[in-house]
């Protein structure tokens, strides 16, 4: 049985970035997305991404991406925020047979495979598990257990799954410096990112 099934919301309009998509900037040699689903495969878990309908650039960024345990899904209502892909991604979990669900952000550049596999090692059937930084500042990723996913398909909104998280346990997993808070969301956070990276 395959423990964890990861979600990758990526329907998100980049209405910061000043015409520029942020899932498209290129990170390690390829499309900032591209290079998330291929870090969440890494992992040996299925994988689905939750697509807009009016960005065909993001569903041709990942045409390179082909394994049997890789789904695409075209979010329909994705201007109602954070919720629809989050509903997509539960109802495509509960298909599965896997204990729990892993919310991972596309525009987290700094996350790494193994961040991944020590979250899905140190989760439990009961909790809900969220990453942290290193000064314990609440992130992402975040696994829900199986007994949650049919309340994440009731989501509604932009806010995603913040309700779900303030009504349950949540156990904190540190990851390492910034990994699970740093995200790029403006051309100026993208450039000052590039300059200390390196990347």
């Amino acid at each position: 049985m395959t423990e964890i099934a990861i979600l990758i919301p990526a329907a998100g309009a980049s209405l910061r970035m000043e015409g520029r998509d942020k899932l498209l900037e290129q990170v390690d040699g390829q499309p900032l997305l591209l290079r998330q689903v291929r870090m969440a495969l890494g992992t040996g878990a299925p994988v689905l991404v939750a697509l807009p309908p009016n960005r065909p650039d993001r569903l041709a960024a990942l045409r390179t991406a082909v394994d049997d345990r890789l789904d695409i899904v075209t979010v329909q209502k994705a201007s109602e925020g954070m919720a629809a892909s989050i509903r997509a991604g539960a109802e495509w979990a509960k298909s599965l047979t896997v204990r729990g669900l892993m919310i991972l952000p596309a525009d987290m550049p700094n996350l790494q495979t193994s961040d991944l596999k020590a979250m899905m090692h140190a989760f439990a059937n009961d909790h809900i598990l969220r990453a942290t930084d290193a000064a314990d500042t609440p992130g992402h990723p975040v696994i829900f257990p199986k007994r949650l996913f049919f309340k994440l398909t009731q989501l509604q909104g932009d806010t995603g799954a913040r309700d779900l998280l303030q009504g349950e346990r949540v156990v904190a997993f540190a990851l390492p410096d910034d990994r699970a808070t740093l995200d790029l969301d403006t051309p100026e956070a993208w450039a000052d990112w590039r300059q200390k990276s390196k990347r």
